[in-house]
């Protein structure tokens, strides 16, 4: 196996992982979603912004390929192609997780505004919680980036 082989499926984990975490966290957000719009329709837009926030998670597996695309070069070495699988896998796992946590958040932040209570300013607030973790694993990205 060439070196350039780890380091693409290293990418490959990572646009994915992060990707499917999203689209699986929006989709506990819009089920949720469905579900109090039976019984409070006049709060669809705090619905459809809890429905979009994890959804960010991709967005940074997407920001780590451009981070990482200037490594992948024919000539890359084992060293720098084990950093990117590493940098892309770790990034790409705490996505997936992130995201779908987060969406555990907002979908029952959407249950409580459909039953009538106020809380999407709680909600937006809890939800970054876990969304924290995400920024936090596109940051070591950087720094492992910038020390190859």
């Amino acid at each position: 196996m060439e070196p350039i082989v780890l380091a693409y499926l290293g990418i490959a984990l990572m646009i994915g992982l992060s990707g499917t975490g999203s689209a699986y966290g929006v989709t506990i957000a819009g089920n949720a979603t469905i579900g109090a719009l039976k019984k409070n329709p006049s709060a669809t837009g705090s619905y459809i912004g809890l429905t979009a926030l994890p959804s960010s998670q991709g967005l940074y597996g997407f920001v780590g390929y451009f981070l990482l695309s200037g490594f992948l070069t024919p000539e890359i070495t084992w060293f720098v192609a084990s950093a990117v699988f590493g940098a892309g896998l770790g990034l790409g796992l705490v996505a997936f997780f992130s995201a779908i946590r987060q969406a555990q958040v907002c979908a029952n932040g959407i249950a409580a505004i459909g039953s009538g209570h106020n809380v999407f300013g709680t909600t937006m607030i809890l939800a970054v919680f876990p969304e924290l973790y995400a920024i936090l694993g596109l940051l070591v990205l950087i720094l492992i980036s910038g020390s190859i």
